[in-house]
């Protein structure tokens, strides 16, 4: 055994990925340190405590952290139930971040602030392989690790709401009227949208969360206003795919919100390019361009929900090698890129996938996933367990990579961009790994959402080619 394999591998991030991670890494016997910017486990899920997701139980607990639990008399939640961030916490990762088995490991407050090799830049190549990993803390420590798991999300980083990628003109000085993905609209944050009118902004899951919580502050509170505000000339991909989802939650939010836009309860802008954001009064407005017209609306607050991206600043003096689209690794971004997945899947994947050219450095989880939002903890929790059996030698489980995903019952990331009626459901491609299909607008925690039942028939669901 060389010096380096001595070392024990830092995994960034205590929360459901980087926690799993370290189970994985307790099983087989590997010594380790997690590494949390925050005060406890899951601190990015405390900030979303407030939304019940839209996977059940089952999706949300990673197999190697379940066994250690069980050995330890942890009492399992039901599985067909639908958890908040704040019972995440509660009854599973805090529980787990308490074992003795994993406590003595983790430390908090302990933000990395860069990763190297020690005694090498970038440049640098002869004898690279047998350096150290060196991460430096934003407190000046420095930890030495024989490999990295880098699963420090994106919470943090959010998508501007310029259309090409830029903050639009006058974003960064109208902060003071935005607010962060998934408000906590009916509680703590109750006061800054009731009796105000809020553009939401974005066609993911987290806006339509958004979305039907001001819609039910609306109906309780006079002069609460809501419009919903996406790029696309569609809003199908947001409402998916109905009663053909396999998650009932997921459908049912995409139906109730269709029928609060078709009852005009909530005001959709489709086409919609944010330009420029200017303060006015204790208001703010917002310049849209159309094609080559421009108009503008005028509101209280604005959400912005246009999704996340990942920050690979800490690894600037490593060799990563990521696609110039999704900012995931070159040979997942193929797998997971919403552009290209008409009926797509994502496949199982693993360490192979998640490789840099940086031997031993890994980025799992939310992350690995650059900009495409369609991320699975199931699919995180996979990429652990690759991860973890490559590092301790054992290729042929860390190849033998399984995974079962729910489908969404929508073909596309936006069936509406389709030219022709038939090029949406054709057949399916030949899959690579073992395990159900997910569609690419599909996702469980990236973009969590509360449950409402819905009093739409089971008709009026989404568009497109996909339904049952």
């Amino acid at each position: 055994m060389s010096d380096l394999d001595q070392l024990p591998v830092a995994v960034i991030g205590a929360g459901p990925v980087g926690l799993a991670a370290a189970a994985h890494l307790h099983e087989r016997a590997l010594p380790y340190t997690v590494l949390e910017a925050g005060d406890g486990a899951g601190a990015a899920v405390r900030q979303w405590a407030h939304v019940r997701v839209f996977s059940p139980w089952r999706y949300n607990i990673d197999p190697a952290a379940r066994r250690l639990l069980d050995e330890a008399g942890w009492v399992a939640p039901d599985l067909d139930a639908l958890p908040t961030g704040a019972d995440l916490v509660a009854h599973y990762l805090q529980p787990l971040a308490n074992l003795p088995q994993l406590k003595p490991q983790l430390r908090y407050r302990a933000r990395v602030a860069a990763i190297s090799r020690l005694g090498y830049d970038r440049l640098r190549t002869t004898g690279r392989e047998s350096a150290p990993f060196l991460l430096r803390l934003t407190d000046g420590r420095e930890i030495l690790a024989r490999a990295v798991i880098d699963a420090t999300g994106t919470w943090d980083t959010p998508n501007v709401l310029g259309a090409s990628g830029l903050p639009a003109q006058g974003e960064t000085g109208a902060a003071g009227h935005l607010e962060h993905a998934l408000p906590d609209v009916l509680g703590v944050d109750r006061i800054r949208f009731a009796g105000r009118h809020t553009l939401v902004v974005g066609a993911g899951h987290s806006a339509a969360n958004t979305l039907l919580s001001l819609a039910e502050l609306a109906a309780a509170v006079p002069g609460t206003e809501v419009t919903w505000a996406i790029r696309s000339l569609s809003p199908t991909r947001t409402y998916g795919g109905g009663d053909a989802d396999a998650l009932p939650a997921r459908g049912a939010l995409g139906s109730r919100l269709r029928a609060h836009v078709d009852t005009g309860r909530i005001r959709l802008l489709t086409g919609f390019s944010v330009h420029a954001i200017t303060p006015d009064g204790g208001r703010v407005t917002v310049m849209v361009r159309r094609g080559d017209t421009q108009e503008q609306v005028t509101v209280d607050r604005i959400v912005a929900a246009t999704g996340f991206r990942p920050d690979h600043t800490i690894a600037a003096e490593l060799r990563l090698d990521l696609d110039p689209i999704m900012g995931a690794t070159r040979a997942l971004a193929p797998l997971i890129d919403p552009n290209e997945h008409s009926c797509g899947t994502v496949p199982p994947h693993g360490v192979d996938e998640l490789a840099h050219p940086e031997p031993g450095y890994y980025a799992v989880g939310m992350k690995s996933y650059g900009r495409a939002p369609t991320f699975l903890l199931a699919t995180g929790y996979e990429q652990t367990r690759s991860v973890v059996a490559a590092l301790a030698g054992d290729w042929e489980a860390a190849r033998d990579v399984r995974l079962e995903l729910p489908e969404t019952g929508v073909c596309r990331s936006n069936p509406a961009d389709s030219v022709a009626g038939d090029d949406c459901c054709g057949p399916a491609p030949e899959r690579t790994g073992k395990g159900l299909a997910t569609g690419v607008s599909g996702g469980l925690l990236a973009a969590p959402l509360d449950l409402l039942s819905t009093d739409a028939p089971a008709t009026d669901r989404a568009g497109g080619c996909c339904g049952s």
